[in-house]
């Protein structure tokens, strides 16, 4: 059976899914492969045109109709929040536009979450795609932006100052892990493919976590960066207990913050 996927090129995704990609033996799958960054991935599953894709945390409740969430296969955990950071200050200027990255990522709900509890006044927001949201604070063209993925550990090094650890904040006041990504699956495909392709991630990543190399070629090469030690430091941090199995934490928190999208 042929089945289309889509995930993204950080090394979380590509660790978790690269032995699923390249074939795991006896398989009942052939997979017609999508990599893009993850609000295109939540756009294309909003228009239907994946049948299995790791998406957005938040993005769930306006697909729910035609997709169901996976039990693995996403990236929930604790620590490993997106950060508020700023070119020019130690300090939250609430004056100046925070520049997100895609209105539908789990990133931009967890700033607006913290903006609520702590700021007063209009929020004011502009969206890029990740990648081009840490390159416009790198070059000073933005001011304030949220950052994801594995810019959460270059930011020091590039003299970036953190306003605010959006993870942390949430762990603080919810008293649940972070709901990050989610993987789902097209309900027509029907209850007992979806359990196989849940089975064939669950195997996918027991391969990954089994090899002596945590990084490999393919993961190399996907990577928006270049240091092998971010890519392992990234997967670690990403990947975890929680993306084999999501449990009852991590369902906890989910239900938390897709409380939150429907009272948007």
């Amino acid at each position: 059976m042929r089945l289309s996927l889509g995930i993204s090129t950080c090394p979380n995704d590509t660790y978790i899914y690269e032995a699923l990609i390249h074939g795991l033996e006896n398989s009942p799958f052939k997979w017609d492969v999508h990599f893009a960054d993850v609000q295109t991935l939540n756009e294309m599953v909003r228009r239907g045109e994946l049948d299995v894709a790791k998406v957005s945390a938040q993005v769930y409740p306006k697909i729910e109709t035609d997709y169901v969430c996976l039990s693995c296969g996403g990236a929930i955990g604790y620590g490993c929040g997106p950060l508020l950071l700023s070119s020019e200050s130690e300090c939250f200027n609430p004056q100046v536009p925070v520049t997100l990255p895609g209105a539908d990522t789990t990133a931009a709900l967890l700033y607006k979450f913290w903006f609520r509890k702590t700021q007063q006044g209009e929020r004011q927001v502009n969206y890029a795609l990740f990648d081009q949201v840490y390159r416009s604070l790198r070059t000073h063209e933005v001011q304030q932006g949220v950052v994801i993925h594995e810019h959460r550990f270059t930011w020091k090094r590039d003299g970036l100052y953190l306003l605010q650890d959006l993870g942390a904040f949430w762990e603080k006041n919810t008293g649940t892990p972070i709901p990050l990504g989610i993987a789902v699956a097209k309900k027509s495909l029907g209850a007992d493919v979806i359990s196989k392709v849940e089975e064939e991630i669950r195997r996918s990543l027991r391969t990954a976590r089994s090899r002596a190399e945590m990084v490999t070629d393919f993961i190399d090469e996907k990577a928006q960066i270049e240091d092998p030690e971010v890519m392992k430091a990234h997967i670690l941090m990403f990947v975890n207990d929680f993306s084999e199995n999501v449990g009852e934490r991590g369902k906890a928190s989910l239900d938390y913050l897709w409380s939150l999208v429907k009272s948007e």
